[in-house]
């Protein structure tokens, strides 16, 4: 690649937003992990949970949860097991697709996810949400979900 082929330098605020991304991306899962541990459950274990409770029947083809999660398959695969495990979620083949999955979240996991949410909501709050000036909230959660969008398998292979 030549020097004429090169994309711009970035600005000054354009490398703060890149800089402070990279720090955010590292630091926020592992603040969010030492909120999340008092409770029993991960921070991956609650999502998972939270995203099956929204789920119509609380039911979810394994592909679309991970997904949903932006996990692989196969960290869905272990993240359900482990659930499974504790009786806050089963699996089952799906029912038109031999071939795939279902996870289903039980009585007891919906319980459990609502026992917990208080702390995954305050950590929320604490971490992020209540750091965001509310006349900004609605761009920013925009901007954030396409970008999480353009990083998901599904675009990827687009």
């Amino acid at each position: 690649m030549t020097n004429d082929n090169w994309p711009a330098p970035l600005g000054p605020e354009e490398v703060l937003l890149w800089q402070s991304l990279g720090r955010l991306v590292h630091s926020l899962p592992r603040a969010l992990e030492d909120d999340m541990s008092r409770t029993g459950v991960t921070m991956t274990e609650f999502a998972v949970l939270l995203i099956l409770s929204q789920a119509p029947d609380r039911r979810m083809r394994m592909a679309a949860l991970a997904s949903a999660a932006g996990l692989t398959p196969s960290r869905i695969t272990r993240v359900v097991d482990d659930l499974a495990r504790h009786d806050l979620v089963r699996k089952e083949r799906h029912s038109q697709d031999s071939r795939g999955n279902d996870a289903i979240l039980t009585d007891s996991g919906l319980r459990r996810m609502r026992e917990i949410q208080p702390a995954h909501l305050a950590s929320a709050r604490r971490r992020v949400v209540d750091r965001v000036p509310s006349a900004l909230l609605p761009a920013l959660a925009q901007i954030l979900a396409e970008l999480a969008d353009s990083l998901s398998p599904q675009s990827r292979d687009a």
